[in-house]
């Protein structure tokens, strides 16, 4: 019971441990010394000791703590725990304050564009700590887009969201020995205040060591030129304040819970803009048009403007025209592209030199292709080596940005990488093995075209007649898509082919392309196709393929080029050049393009009679397929003389020819000729005054029409529609029908067209 009379015992707080401040002043009392004699006698100044008692100076050097225990007599324990508190005051110290190292870079005062890429870098850094979220940004792209300059510009922006401190550490990714991850570590932590008893001995200590730190501490750590995934791996932070923005030439594309942005050229109005900055420099203005085309030169490659522009700025005497005059020059552009240690060329020669030698060979013979783009078939030629190991080295070119890809499958250069791969090429192979690469790679290309081109004749492929000879154009949809995605490497080729002579297989080219011609009229490149085809055949004085292809350029110029006198001048020769060498078939043509070309020019009873006597031949001769051709034009002629129902006659006769399965028109054939003799039945019918049914006709053409991509013939008819739905005062149809005619005349490049028919749909 006495017990409860006892007062209660009174609880404490668990205390912390004393400070360093605590144990020097409770020492300085004990001895009886004022802060005036402790200084007297220890040789330490008063302030100082005034602030270290006041806490002020939390961790003195171990020389001033050790004068200090010799004054106050401390031994054993007690001098330990002295120089013990001091220690940790001085690790937590040199924590709290910037350390400089891994100091950030300036950023360039003339930085333009990439607001994008800004924006994105932004969003990503200051997002709020999302469970799980890494907070690591990629910038990925090919050398000399100003990667490390957006980071660093990025990152100065972004400071003050870091009081922890922003750091930089070059990983020198492209050099032959990358930063290893351990030295990295040791550097991030030596910036982050850690000191070098304190770091771990090995790489996962001290991975964690640093993600613990930035779980905890508000800091961006920008690592610039990454190698691989495994040296920058242990530099992320694993979720909390931290963030960390990475640079790399490769996609390190193993990087697992990163948010990634693939820096491309800059647009050419950001690029005139770069390089007008930088010229601000030189004190007198340059040409506006001069520095634009200089910009273009420089393909908008960051590295490139700045060199042009310093180029310009460190010789006052010279102006843009002068420079762009120089970079004009392939062969030099490189050379030119170089101001003291800034090379464009030096730049892609360290992405080169990452190559495995394999891949180096696909790389540099690349550049002999004659077209923009290209697939894996055309660089396993180039290269010399079979599909799967082109793969393999295109997948490492676009890994390190060398080669930009596309869902479709297609690659290409940037400009100046493939001058480069050229400037390889000259340097690593000699003259007669980057001739026979030439001849390789022109001979495959024109030997798949003419295949390619050959799937469109009448019969080809068919039972009974020759098969193909490309297993890798297995029908004529491929075929179609082939000839259309490669014409700049074709076409390049064949001027090639005939540049060096090889005449014979030009014209087997050329030829092979007579019906595939049909289904792509709108072609910018068919005048000159068979232009090399005349020349060929009067290098090899072969008359009769001398007028096959004279007739394909009257067509030319009379589907393409709407220029009919040019048509009757080149029928007329192929007619003299088929009539000598008994070639009737061409007699036929130049008869049919001929009687095109009358009716153009309003001669219409010398068009029916030309169409007839072209009919007559193709007839004679069992070629129903051009007769269809030629009853078609016959039904046109008549049409435009006036003679509405003879020609919607004969329109119907040819619409049951090739419904009819006897004559043995050729499937390929009768589908693009049947959408275009619906479509003129329809035009009759409208003559005729029967709009209603006109409709219904048109717009069952233009279906078909668009289902086998006939692009010209189906804007035409979409114009005709939309004038007979405004007619019969069905004004919304209307003007849907001149909007769709309008984007497909743009399609086709015919932007007078398109302005016609987008003003009569806004009407």
């Amino acid at each position: 019971m006495g017990d409860l009379h006892q007062p209660a015992k009174k609880e404490h707080p668990i205390s912390t441990p004393a400070g360093f401040a605590e144990v020097l002043r409770r020492h300085r009392r004990a001895a009886r010394l004022t802060l005036e004699r402790l200084a007297e006698v220890s040789g330490v100044s008063a302030r100082t000791l005034s602030d270290m008692e006041r806490g002020r100076s939390k961790g003195p050097q171990h020389r001033t703590v050790t004068a200090l225990a010799d004054a106050l007599g401390l031994a054993d324990a007690d001098r330990r725990q002295l120089v013990e508190l001091a220690r940790e005051g001085r690790l937590r110290d040199r924590w709290a304050r910037p350390s400089g190292l891994c100091e950030l870079p300036r950023s360039v005062e003339d930085f333009t564009g990439r607001a994008a890429g800004l924006a994105w870098t932004g969003e990503l850094l200051r997002a709020g700590d999302a469970p799980g979220a890494a907070g690591v940004g990629l910038i990925t792209g090919s050398a000399g887009l100003g990667k490390t300059t957006l980071a660093v510009r990025a990152a100065h922006a972004l400071r003050p969201d870091f009081p922890g401190g922003v750091f930089f550490l070059d990983l020198f990714g492209m050099s032959a020995h990358p930063l290893p991850a351990d030295e990295a570590l040791g550097l991030l932590l030596r910036a982050l205040g850690v000191a070098d008893q304190q770091i771990p001995g090995d790489v996962a200590g001290c991975a964690s060591l640093y993600r613990s730190l930035l779980r905890v501490r508000r800091v961006l750590v920008v690592l610039d030129n990454a190698a691989f995934e495994e040296q920058v791996r242990p530099l992320l932070p694993g979720g909390g304040a931290g963030r960390a923005l990475v640079t790399s030439r490769r996609l390190l594309a193993g990087l697992e819970g990163v948010r990634r942005l693939a820096l491309g050229p800059l647009p050419p109005a950001e690029a005139t803009e770069l390089l007008t900055g930088i010229l601000k420099e030189r004190g007198a203005s340059d040409d506006g048009p001069a520095v634009g085309g200089l910009a273009r030169l420089c393909g908008g490659l960051p590295l490139a403007l700045r060199i042009a522009g310093n180029r310009l700025v460190s010789r006052p005497g010279w102006n843009a025209a002068d420079l762009a005059a120089r970079l004009a020059d392939e062969e030099r552009r490189l050379e030119q592209l170089s101001a003291g240690d800034l090379k464009v060329a030096t730049a892609f020669g360290l992405s080169y030199e990452q190559l495995a030698a394999s891949t180096r060979r696909v790389f540099r013979r690349l550049a002999l292709v004659p077209g923009r783009t290209f697939d894996a078939a055309l660089a396993a030629v180039a290269g010399g080596t079979s599909i799967g190991e082109a793969w393999d080295a295109l997948d490492e070119l676009v890994d390190l940005g060398l080669l930009h890809d596309s869902t479709s499958g297609r690659y290409r250069f940037h400009d100046l990488v493939r001058l480069f791969a050229r400037d390889r090429l000259q340097q690593e192979e000699s003259a007669a093995e980057r001739d026979a690469l030439t001849v390789a790679m022109t001979s495959w290309l024109l030997r798949t075209a003419t295949t390619a081109g050959r799937w469109f004749e009448p019969g080809y492929g068919d039972p009974g007649h020759a098969a193909p000879d490309a297993a890798e154009l297995s029908s004529a949809e491929e075929a179609d898509r082939w000839l259309r995605v490669n014409a700049d490497n074709w076409l390049g080729a064949l001027r090639h082919a005939a540049g060096t002579g090889r005449f014979a297989v030009v014209l087997d080219c050329t030829e092979s392309m007579d019906w595939f011609s049909d289904r792509w009229m709108h072609a910018p490149h068919w005048y000159e196709v068979f232009t090399l085809g005349v020349e060929a055949a009067a290098a090899l004085d072969d008359p009769a393929r001398q007028a096959e292809n004279l007739n394909m350029l009257a067509w030319v110029h009379l589907m393409s080029r709407d220029d009919p006198e040019t048509t009757l001048l080149h029928t007329a020769q192929a007619m003299d050049l088929a009539t000598r060498s008994g070639a009737t078939t061409q007699i036929a043509l130049a008869h049919h393009h001929a009687g095109g070309a009358l009716r153009r020019l309003g001669r219409l009873d010398e068009a029916i009679a030309s169409e007839t006597r072209a009919a007559a031949i193709h007839k004679t001769n069992g070629d129903i397929d051009r007769y269809c051709h030629c009853l078609g034009a016959l039904a046109t002629c008549l049409r435009d003389a006036g003679h509405h129902a003879e020609a919607m006659e004969r329109y119907l006769d040819l619409l049951a020819l090739l419904d009819d399965d006897r004559p043995g028109v050729t499937p390929s054939v009768a589908a693009i000729v049947r959408p275009i003799a619906l479509a003129r039945v329809g035009e009759c019918l409208a003559l005729l005054g029967n709009r209603a049914e006109a409709v219904v006709k048109l717009t069952e053409a233009i279906g078909l029409m668009e289902r086998v991509q006939l692009p010209v013939p189906q804007a035409r008819s979409l114009e005709t529609l939309a004038a007979l739905l405004a007619e019969e005062d069905r004004t919304g149809e209307s003007r849907h029908a001149y909007a769709r005619a309008a984007e497909v005349y743009e399609a086709v490049g015919d932007a007078e067209a398109s302005r016609r028919c987008r003003d009569l749909a806004d009407a």
